[in-house]
């Protein structure tokens, strides 16, 4: 097998690996599963053109994966505050963040429940939920990650666990919740040009 051959091949398996996870982190932090669907496709692509660089020595493919895709969502909100004087019928997101239940068809896939007590969170709360639960990192991959003490990371889930139980009390409980679902993106081709939640420990 050729080495552009051995390359696709593993880039394939690494797709195959964590493409739930990084739609799941997206899952976490934005409300509408198009732009979710759509920012893991960019993920993806961003990861293919760069796939010649990745260093399976200097971190796991689910860290540098989540990675990308934490800076893509940080481009993208940084995208929707520039247009931040467009109409709210131009930003169904914003709808969302206002309290608008979405179409079903634009919904991520969140228990509504937690999705409201998410939205009651700071948002470094909501990345590192993002992260645990969505991207199934473990504490010191998201404090590498993020480059936060294992100890500062630690604190904040559980501060914000107890936030969203004391919230979902009323309802259906935390460990009930699940995770973004749905159809994944397609793998990007070899020639693109362009880039249930576990149960809380």
């Amino acid at each position: 097998m050729s080495s552009q051959g051995r390359n696709r091949g593993g880039f394939e398996h690494v797709f195959d690996e964590n493409v739930e996870r990084v739609f799941g982190f997206f899952g976490y932090r934005v409300g509408s599963r198009l732009d979710a669907e759509d920012l893991t496709q960019q993920t993806f692509e961003r990861a293919l053109r760069a796939w010649g660089r990745f260093d399976p020595a200097r971190g796991s493919a689910q860290t540098w994966l989540l990675t990308i895709a934490r800076n893509l969502l940080i481009d993208h909100y940084r995208q929707d505050r520039s247009a931040s004087e467009r109409s709210l019928d131009d930003h169904p997101d914003r709808e969302v963040a206002l309290g608008t239940a979405p179409s079903p068809e634009e919904a991520i896939g969140l228990d509504p429940q937690l999705e409201a007590a998410l939205l009651g969170l700071d948002d470094r709360s909501r990345e590192l939920l993002a992260l645990r639960f969505g991207g199934e990192l473990n504490g010191p991959q998201i404090a590498e990650l993020t480059g936060q003490s294992l100890a500062n990371v630690q604190q904040i889930l559980s501060r914000a666990l107890r936030r969203l139980r004391a919230e979902l009390e009323q309802g259906q409980p935390l460990s009930g919740v699940q995770a973004p679902s749905g159809p994944a993106p397609a793998i990007p081709s070899a020639t693109t040009d362009s880039s249930r939640p576990p149960e809380p420990a």
